[in-house]
């Protein structure tokens, strides 16, 4: 167990050992120096300056004590080794310090408690002691008079005249709870006020500089605790539900924001404390140990913190939804943020112990690093949705004041979003608006703030690491690159989507089970798919080359190799430029639009989808053809300009034709008045006569011309007022007939079975014949 702890430690001081690099001895100096022992002194002062070295030891005869080779190649030697051997080293030195410190730790507060009577004015190191518990007794006083004198006649009107009962959105809510914050800053720093005059009154003034520094360390801690606890509950708004941006229940922002106020005012105690041990001059075996186990309890408390109120922050890091409706990114950090945070404290502690057993300058502690890095992109976040909702509701403002009417208005975000997902099925995005994009946009940015609050608190070194390596420099380019491109690719999109369901807004679909041509789509709502597809695939190639010539890579070669692979694909694929060219004559001709019913070579069905080198159509049965441009020889579109609807009525022969053909024009007359479908028509209905006569029935026919899509609805109508007309009328509609003669004056009572089963198919198949004909025979079309 020792060893795995021991192995364990050494692997932490490892990593997180600092050195400074800019330190230098004597044994730095280049190998040039002159190993004979008659070396001038003013020669080697003079090569000491040059090398930045301050202090050399020389002996009486003016030599240098150690050789500057020997040093030299110990260093080379040193920086060969692995860093397994580092590690090994840097983890023996950690146990053997370690140990050190903890042998003379009680000489060592021995020394701290004499230091403290020294300094102290009376002798007495509780004297320190009651000068805190005065203190917070004071700030208790100001706290009591701020809340029940000051707070309910000033503050109070000002900031519960300003509490509204839904507000929506962070245009609504971050200027109250900023307000609310700046308030609760004012009342700390009169609080303090209070605390100060009080304390000048009671006591005498203080001229011992322990004294007045322990009290300005009060102070300090005081006012970094308050502002804190403000920034938590501008954050967590545990007490005004309404105000609250994090989808929390009040039980769960009230639980969550005591346990990080509680930690935040703790962690300054322990700051506070140590560095003012630190600022005393104290022994450094006390100020390390003491420090390191009050962050190690520090580090456990916020373990806890994080397993207590794991399933509150995840659930307001999925926003209150759905884990499936939301983004596999942020399912995976509501799901990890938990045991990432519990191993990022036990780690930020265990680089805090290795420096302070180890004597190596100290940073800002990582665990108040972390809280700092979280409130960076909280605040960053919170501000730049504050701007983004400001500026989209005052040009949803302007484009309603500018519109004649509301009713005419422009569609706002969310209709415009609702549009296109029901008229583009291909749109898989989910971002759909301007809006959107910005709030992903704003995330982003947050989350660079946090990265560099992050990088700053790691300490110059990091900082100095980024700046200056060459490769990262680059890296740091090419996601410059990469977020502008990103961007630049979804606003484009989210323009083309638009446009595109601003064509397509009117488009008024038929009902299931309808032969097709209804109403299509205009000739820029059926090319504009295309075109953004087209755009798209430029905007990525083209960031892609700017990576590649940020990153160093010419990219000429590529050029000369996409022409030779061009060559090769076009001769070996010459179906498909075929169709791609087809395609686009046919586009260009204007030959037919999404949401056209078309006939091509058999094939019928209202086009639905449209590519580069086909187009798909979907039959009104359901299935679904997709046809090549380039098998096209004839399409014939019938969602253009008008169509005409023909009707055969089947009658008896005791039919007067006369009569119908009067009472067809007085129902058509009539129709033109319905309110339903009087406004679709172009010609009335009206009767053809009768076309054609069979065995058992004359075939009246009846037409109607309707702007395509609409003759399938007039026609349920039609139907309906014919049958309805012939009922009143008494004119009978004439059914199939098939008429059996018997030879050999047999009668039906003779039949057998088998001869009626065999006269019945006889019939039957003379019907289906007679329907064949009908279809596929020829017949006056006019």
């Amino acid at each position: 167990m020792r060893f795995a702890l021991l192995c364990l430690l050494s692997c932490f001081v490892f990593f997180a050992g600092h050195t400074d690099a800019s330190a230098q001895s004597l044994f730095s100096l280049s190998s040039a120096a002159d190993d004979d022992t008659g070396t001038d002194l003013a020669e080697t002062l003079s090569l000491a300056a040059e090398n930045g070295v301050s202090v050399v030891i020389v002996d009486a005869q003016g030599n240098l004590i150690t050789s500057v080779g020997e040093t030299h190649e110990e260093a080379h030697e040193e920086a060969r080794e692995s860093p397994l051997m580092m590690a090994q080293k840097r983890g023996t030195a950690f146990r053997s310090m370690l140990l050190q410190r903890l042998e003379a730790l009680p000489d060592s507060i021995n020394e701290v408690a004499y230091i403290l009577r020294a300094t102290s004015p009376d002798g007495r190191i509780m004297t320190f002691v009651e000068i805190l518990l005065y203190s917070l007794l004071l700030f208790l006083v100001g706290r009591l008079v701020m809340r029940f004198l000051i707070g309910p006649y000033i503050f109070q009107s000002y900031v519960t005249s300003r509490i509204k009962e839904d507000p929506q959105g962070y245009r609504e809510k971050m200027p109250f709870l900023f307000f609310r914050f700046c308030t609760g800053i004012v009342a700390t720093f009169i609080m303090m006020g209070i605390a100060y005059i009080l304390g000048a009154i009671i006591f005498e003034p203080v001229d011992n500089q322990a004294v007045q520094v322990t009290i300005l360390a009060i102070y300090v801690g005081f006012f970094a605790s308050r502002t804190i606890g403000d920034v938590w509950r501008m954050l967590l708004s545990p007490y005004l539900s309404q105000y609250r941006i994090p989808k929390l229940t009040d039980r769960e922002a009230l639980i969550l924001y005591r346990w990080v106020f509680t930690l935040a005012a703790l962690d300054i105690f322990v700051v506070t404390f140590a560095t003012w041990i630190k600022d005393f001059g104290l022994n450094y075996n006390v100020y390390a140990i003491g420090y390191g186990v009050l962050a190690l309890v520090m580090a456990l408390l916020n373990v806890l913190m994080a397993v207590i109120n794991r399933r509150a922050v995840s659930k307001a890091i999925l926003n209150g939804k759905a884990p499936e409706d939301v983004a596999l990114i942020t399912r995976f950090i509501a799901r990890a943020w938990a045991p990432v945070f519990i191993i990022y404290v036990m780690f930020g502690w265990l680089e805090l112990a290795v420096d302070l057993v180890l004597e190596f300058p100290l940073s800002v502690p990582l665990i108040a690093g972390a809280y700092g890095v979280f409130l960076t992109i909280i605040v960053v976040y919170g501000i730049i949705n504050y701007l983004i909702e400001a500026y989209f509701e005052r040009a949803r403002r302007i484009t309603l004041l500018n519109a004649e009417d509301e009713d005419d208005a422009a569609a706002t975000d969310e209709e415009m979003a609702a549009v296109m997902a029901e008229h583009m099925p291909y749109a898989r995005h989910k971002m759909t608006t301007f809006e959107e994009l910005a709030r992903r946009v704003s995330g982003i940015l947050a989350f660079v703030a946090g990265i560099y609050m992050l990088v700053t608190i790691w300490g110059k070194s990091a900082s100095t690491m980024v700046e200056e390596s060459a490769l990262n420099q680059s890296i740091l380019d090419v996601m410059v690159i990469i977020f502008i491109g990103y961007i630049v690719f979804h606003a484009f999109r989210i323009w083309i989507d638009g446009k595109i369901a601003e064509e397509q807004g009117d488009i008024v679909e038929g009902e299931l089970g309808d032969e097709g041509g209804g109403s299509s789509a205009s000739r820029l709502a059926t090319l504009l798919p295309l075109f953004r597809n087209f755009m798209l695939i430029i905007v990525i190639v083209t960031i892609f080359l700017i990576i590649l010539l940020e990153l160093g890579i010419n990219v000429g070669p590529l050029f000369a190799g996409a022409g030779v692979v061009g060559v090769a694909v076009g001769f070996g694929s010459q179906s498909l430029v075929r169709d791609i060219f087809s395609g686009a004559f046919f586009l260009f001709d204007d030959a037919f639009r999404k949401g056209e019913y078309v006939d091509v070579g058999g094939v019928k069905g209202t086009v639905e989808n449209i590519s580069v080198r086909s187009f798909q159509l979907r039959h009104h049965l359901g299935a679904l053809h997709t046809m090549p441009f380039g098998e096209i020889q004839v399409m014939t579109n019938y969602s253009r300009d008008w169509v005409i609807m023909k009707l055969p009525l089947r009658v008896t022969y005791d039919t007067d034709v006369e009569k119908v053909r009067k009472l067809i024009k007085n129902l058509g007359v009539r129709l033109l008045d319905d309110p339903v479908i009087g406004n679709n028509f172009i010609q009335p209905l009206k009767s053809q006569g009768v076309i054609t006569m069979e065995d058992s029935a004359m075939i009246i026919r009846v037409k109607f011309m309707t702007m395509p899509g609409d003759q399938w609805l007039v026609r349920k109508k039609v139907y309906e007022e014919i049958r309805e007309l012939f009922e009143r009328e008494g004119i009978k509609f004439a059914h199939r007939e098939v008429t059996v003669r018997l030879a050999d004056g047999k009668s039906a009572d003779d039949l057998t079975l088998d001869d009626r089963e065999a006269i019945a198919a006889a019939a039957h198949a003379s019907i289906e014949e007679d329907l064949m004909d009908g279809d596929d025979g020829p017949s006056d079309d006019r």
